[in-house]
């Protein structure tokens, strides 16, 4: 049990771990004797004294209570500590003086000062000299040791023999709480015979919740002498009759029970140090001697810096270690995703997705339960115990994993198949009703090794009906049946991620396959609820380019040239993912298609040469944007910018599938000086790949042109294919702009993009433009006006604009449809020769579709 004392009044029928909760430990009204305290009120009298402060200032604490602290102490030491006192940051922050002297005596003492309510504590202990008083010293060379642990468990065992050479106790642990809050022992470091508790478990009782909450306060506790039953404070209470609160005192007295708990485990001398992992108590360094034994104020300090250190370090390990459950979690969507084929339902692609998920979660059996239909491998229920088990699933959380190791605990029925399944993982695909894939595994009986019997963590004592600790810490085993094996943390995470894999497939799945409006709105509220993220990025991203972009441009002209380009670069890069399914697409489509929207007569200059490679969604569009960029630096100041210059793009595929992209310019202005400067777009080209892809990034600014090298990891490569010669087609473009003349209609139901599109129209030649939002309009329009060309939306919310494409159709009027959803809009039959311009506008693509109208070409 940990540190705590008891008033309340009980019997052992009544004794159960909330009696332990409400152990007030934190007001005990005494400090152990290795140190003395002083409470002074703000004006800086004192309020508070412990009965032993002549042992080291050689005065009465009676005579001192209500006197000036300057009658006390030097005037040079109510100074350092008035001084300190500044510098304290937060209720529960602690400031430390070493070697003061506080008396004209000249005895030195080590202080620790900090805030309790509307005292200032004032905490003292002799002053022992040490080789080296910079205790951030002996910390440089343990952290040194310890970061070059590869995993948590290296690092435990490593921080453990560090820390028992930094203090000289006989034993040091690692423990780690539960989420019952029963605690560990992971990693330990013992002295020669010391007897080993590494493995063991201890009962929550041992440190209650209040203990515990204080452990995160207060970093480090020691007990230099388990005999030491302490002094009392004078008076006990102040005149509100409040006990002065100890939570953040380091010589805070210990109460009898854990004196007692101390002695029954043989330890003489303890210390802990709280580990925090992101504000929550993770654990602690649990450290015991045989004999009583204290420690200098430096060493006890270097301890708790190196407490803190581990728990920033330990952070990192368990943040890497996700961030590697993450990758196999992006693995198997890509996986999935491009084994899933087009218009299947998970149903028919169970076999798909268990083999998948088998990769990376261990399991006895699986099931889907799919519209209604079962289907299992491995070790499972039946299907009509499974349709008990659906319904109590259909009660968990939604959109939420759901785990159990012991799935009879909570659902009865489930002794039925507990000779099959004992723990599940289930993972909701669907919203209602609720359709799951889930995991089984078989019983896996375990031995957990108690620190002493747990159904017994109290006894009767000397204490007569108060709590008194159990007195056998013997190991005791306790044989654990009817649980699976446990479901990690990393394997909640992976499932986490297969859930919105699947759901993205669903979704996919759905626009093929649905035939009535009801069940396309169906889908498209899971779309909406699962996409959300999705689109929070997107305009974040934008909104990065706008702001980033700034800096780049001189003038409003400029500055919307250069945000138009990236952003219609990205929706380019969109435009060729959605036309994939959100699959992996061409890197040499992409090159070429940001050829065509800029190079014009001068795409004869750009040759693409190696294998085509095909790039996974998130790793085209970071691409998308730096081929962009080396694009139009090249048109502006590079290669390109010239009569003569030339554009060389290599693809190789290295051994391991990794992707290479070289880009050489020759022919161009020479450069003669590096450039200083950099730009938002030319951090983008220099930082994109590995920041976002782990890939690499190397520019070179060579006299005869720019030189840039990248490499694209083979997790973004699924394929490679061989090359096809499209160039021709980029050289037959239309290069003279059409023009327009006469009336325009535009169709379109959002007004920001209506406005974009008539300046567009002016811009080509039109006379007037007219906008309507909806088909109604429209055909009045058309009604009242001979329109020389018409643009329509495609989409206008609640309707579509084949309507009016019939009525100018049947006039004889020109026009193209524009949408925002690429290529996989289909159109009807009687349209399909109707160009189409894709979003968001820009004048080259409706010049173009002039133009293919007027060859013939749409």
């Amino acid at each position: 049990m940990a540190d705590a004392n008891s008033d309340l009044d009980l019997s052992l029928d009544d004794v159960d771990l909330t009696n332990c909760d409400r152990e007030p430990i934190h007001i005990l009204g005494r400090v152990q004797s290795t140190g003395a305290l002083l409470a002074v009120s703000p004006d800086w009298l004192v309020n508070h004294a412990s009965v032993n402060i002549n042992e080291f200032l050689e005065i009465e604490a009676p005579n001192i209570i209500g006197s000036p602290v300057g009658e006390i102490l030097t005037p040079d030491a109510v100074h350092d500590i008035r001084s300190k006192l500044q510098l304290l940051v937060g209720n529960d922050a602690v400031e430390r003086i070493f070697g003061i002297a506080l008396t004209v005596s000249g005895i030195l003492f080590d202080v620790a000062i900090h805030l309790s309510g509307r005292s200032i504590i004032i905490e003292i202990e002799r002053h022992v000299p040490v080789a080296n008083s910079d205790y951030t010293a002996y910390v440089k060379p343990m952290m040194a040791r310890i970061e070059a642990a590869k995993n948590t468990q290296a690092l435990c065992d490593t921080a453990a023999r560090q820390l028992r050479a930094l203090i000289g106790f006989d034993r040091v642990m690692v423990y780690k709480f539960e989420e019952n809050g029963s605690g560990t022992v992971v990693s330990e470091s013992v002295r020669g015979s010391t007897e080993s508790f590494m493995g063991l478990r201890y009962p929550a009782s041992d440190i209650p919740k209040q203990a515990r909450a204080l452990y995160t306060r207060n970093l480090l506790r020691i007990i230099a002498d388990a005999t030491d039953h302490g002094v009392d404070i004078i008076p006990a209470k102040n005149p509100e009759g409040l006990p002065l609160d100890l939570s953040m005192s380091s010589i805070r007295a210990v109460s009898p029970i854990h004196l007692e708990y101390l002695k029954n485990m043989g330890v003489g001398a303890s210390m802990s140090i709280s580990i925090l992992n992101r504000g929550k108590l993770w654990g602690l360094f649990a450290c015991h001697n045989a004999a009583p034994k204290g420690l200098p104020y430096t060493v006890r300090s270097a301890a708790e810096l190196f407490g803190q250190l581990f728990a920033f370090l330990l952070d990192q390990r368990e943040s890497d270690e996700e961030r590697a459950d993450l990758s196999r979690a992006r693995e198997l969507h890509n996986t999935l995703m491009a084994q899933l084929s087009e218009g299947d339902t998970i149903a028919d692609n169970l076999e798909t997705v268990f083999a998948g998920i088998s990769t990376v979660i261990p399991y006895d059996g699986a099931m889907g339960w799919i519209d209604g239909k079962f289907t299992s491998i491995g070790d499972t229920p039946t299907r009509e115990d499974f349709i008990g088990l659906a319904k109590f699933l259909n009660t968990t959380a939604p959109s939420s994993i759901y785990t159990n190791r012991n799935i009879a605990a909570v659902y009865p029925p489930a002794e039925n198949f507990a000779d099959k399944t004992a723990g599940i993982l289930a993972v909701p695909v669907s919203r209602s009703p609720r359709d799951y894939i889930v995991l089984c595994r078989r019983e896996l009986q375990s031995t957990v090794n108690w620190a002493g019997n747990p159904e017994k963590p109290v006894t009767s004592g000397k204490f007569g009906k108060e709590i008194s600790p159990r007195k056998s810490f013997e190991k005791w085993k306790q044989v654990v049946r009817n649980h699976s094996e446990p479901w990690t943390d990393a394997e909640h995470r992976i499932a986490d991620a297969l859930r919105i894999t699947l759901l993205e497939v669903v979704l996919r799945i759905s626009d093929a396959s649905l035939l009535d409006r009801a069940k396309a709105q169906e889908s498209q509220e899971i779309l909406i609820a699962e996409l959300n993220h999705r689109v929070r990025n997107i305009l974040n991203l934008i909104k990065g380019l706008i702001n980033q972009s700034s800096g780049d441009a001189k003038t409003i002209a400029e500055f919307t040239q250069i945000v138009g380009g990236r952003v219609h670069a990205l929706a380019r890069a969109h435009d060729q993912i959605t036309q994939e399914n959100w699959s992996p697409a061409s890197i040499q489509d992409m090159i070429l298609t940001e050829a065509a929207a800029y190079l014009d007569d001068k795409v004869s200059r750009l040759n693409i040469h190696g294998p085509d490679a095909l790039l996974t969604p998130p790793a085209f569009t970071t691409v998308s944007l730096v081929i962009h960029e080396l694009m139009t630096n090249s048109m502006k100041y590079g290669a390109l910018s010239g009569p003569k210059g030339h554009v060389e793009v290599g693809l190789v595929r290295l051994r391991g599938g990794a992707l290479v992209i070289n880009w050489r310019e020759s022919g161009g202005p020479q450069i003669k000086t590096i450039p200083t400067r950099k730009g938002f777009g030319t951090t983008i080209i220099e930082r994109s790949i590995p920041f976002e892809l782990k890939g690499e990034a190397n520019i070179s600014y060579k006299r005869a042109g720019l030189e840039a090298d990248f490499v694209i990891p083979a997790s973004f490569v699924p394929k490679f294919q061989k090359a096809e010669d499209k160039m021709p087609i980029l050289k037959t473009r239309d290069l003279v702009e059409e023009t327009l003349t006469g009336d325009v209609l535009v169709v379109e139901d959002n007004i920001i993009i209506a406005m974009d599109a008539e300046d567009i129209m002016k811009e080509l030649g039109a006379t007037t433009v007219t906008v309507a939002p909806d088909v109604s309009s429209a055909l009045t329009a058309i009604g009242e006006t001979s329109f020389a060309f018409a643009l329509l939306d495609v989409n206008l919310g609640v309707e579509t604009s084949e309507q009016v494409a019939a009525a100018l159709l049947e006039k004889g009027t020109p026009f193209a449809f524009a949408t925002g959803y690429g290529d996989a809009y289909k159109l009807t039959k009687q349209f399909e020769g109707v160009a189409v311009v894709q979003k968001p506008y820009e004048r080259s693509s409706v010049a173009n579709a002039l133009a293919q109208m007027k060859s013939g070409r749409a």
